[in-house]
């Protein structure tokens, strides 16, 4: 069997670890240079956001033999609002590196291949489609669905960030949520060693904030995160992606075609980071291709993942820095404290995004009526 793979980022490399376990020795197809060709980022991996799985690198490692080190174990996420700090602790998640690093997840899965991988490539789609047998589209992004009408875009995002040098604690990201800086988005701060990290602000492309000026967003946000951690920092590189699709397609599966990674729309609408998911719909596919299992069967709970995620998003932005204060605030209350570290540990099962959801779908209904009088 001729199998095509589209990108050779974290859900092809895992198609393809897949694919050749099971004796099929799939051709992967990457536009850059190399795998990981592109800037570096530090990201999180929350366990809470992948319900019912407790620990994520633990279970692919143990269920697909998939082998992921992380930079660090998440033991305390601080969260800050307009006028309030709070912590969540515990083991509640890993920290790792994206792009072109030697330790990033896309080149620790590449190590972990045989398959040929043409670099530099020029073929499209169509092509693939008509000299494989299958063909798996993991590029990256949601355009490839939504040019064959097979993607649903719910929002776009525009995404600016710095590596900075610094003081860190790598087990410590941090997070804001400050609408006044950042109106309905949120700034990251995450460690990928003691010395060096990524300030990153991301927000929704509505109108309101298409008029802003985003280097007076990001100057803000640089000067709220230098007071805070109360350090100044030096800037050593910068990206920024404007106008990013996030969405998820509508068909996992069209004739032999695959969507996977963000082509399928594993970015968590939530709180923007996707990468277990990708890895899923990556074994997913090949599962399919080497009839263990039905892709379309495997990856419902991926669309029901995103959905919980869908309604978080709408949630965060319904809401004022006043209610941000006062949940964060709340982050200190013992009990309210004790609860959520244990729901957000790898130790735990409960699954608080699809069981807070009908409340958060009911507030944002509140909202959403209140503002159409």
């Amino acid at each position: 069997m001729k199998v095509a793979i589209m990108g050779a980022g974290m859900s092809g490399l895992s198609c393809a670890i897949t694919l050749e376990k099971h004796g099929i020795t799939p051709t992967i197809f990457e536009s850059r240079s190399k795998v990981g060709d592109r800037f570096i980022n530090s990201e999180a991996m929350f366990s809470i956001l992948n319900r019912p799985v407790k620990d994520s690198l633990e279970y692919i490692s143990e269920n697909y033999n998939i082998n992921l080190e992380p930079l660090d174990r998440v033991k305390k996420l601080t969260i800050h609002s307009k006028n309030e700090i709070g912590n969540i602790e515990g083991k509640i998640g890993y920290t790792n590196i994206r792009g072109r690093h030697n330790n990033s997840y896309e080149s620790q899965l590449a190590r972990q291949i045989r398959s040929k991988i043409i670099f530099n490539s020029n073929y499209d789609y169509p092509y693939l489609c008509k000299h494989f047998d299958s063909v798996v589209l993991a590029t990256g992004d949601g355009q490839y669905a939504a040019d064959i009408g097979n993607y649903k875009c719910d929002l776009t995002v525009t995404i600016k960030g710095a590596t900075v040098e610094g003081n860190f604690v790598t087990s410590n990201p941090h997070v804001w949520f400050n609408y006044d800086i950042i109106p309905k988005g949120y700034i990251w701060v995450i460690p990928f060693s003691e010395k060096e990290g990524n300030i990153v602000i991301a927000y929704p492309d509505y109108p309101d904030n298409i008029k802003l000026d985003i280097e007076v967003m990001w100057e803000k946000a640089y000067s709220l995160v230098s007071k805070d951690l109360k350090q100044s920092f030096k800037i050593t590189d910068k990206f920024e992606i404007t106008r990013y699709m996030m969405g998820i397609c509508n068909k996992a599966k069209i004739d032999n075609t695959y969507f996977a990674g963000n082509c399928f729309g594993t970015i968590s609408p939530g709180l923007g980071f996707g990468q277990f998911a990708a890895i899923l719909t990556g074994v997913y596919a090949a599962y399919d291709i080497c009839n263990i299992g039905v892709y379309e069967q495997l990856t419902k709970p991926l669309f029901e993942n995103y959905n919980h995620s869908m309604t978080l998003r709408r949630f965060l932005e319904n809401q004022t820095n006043e209610q941000m204060d006062g949940y964060i605030k709340n982050l200190d209350n013992k009990f309210i404290d004790y609860i959520i570290d244990n729901v957000c540990s790898n130790e735990n099962s409960i699954d608080l995004m699809k069981l807070s959801t009908p409340i958060m779908r009911l507030w944002n209904n509140y909202k959403e009526h209140s503002h159409s009088r």
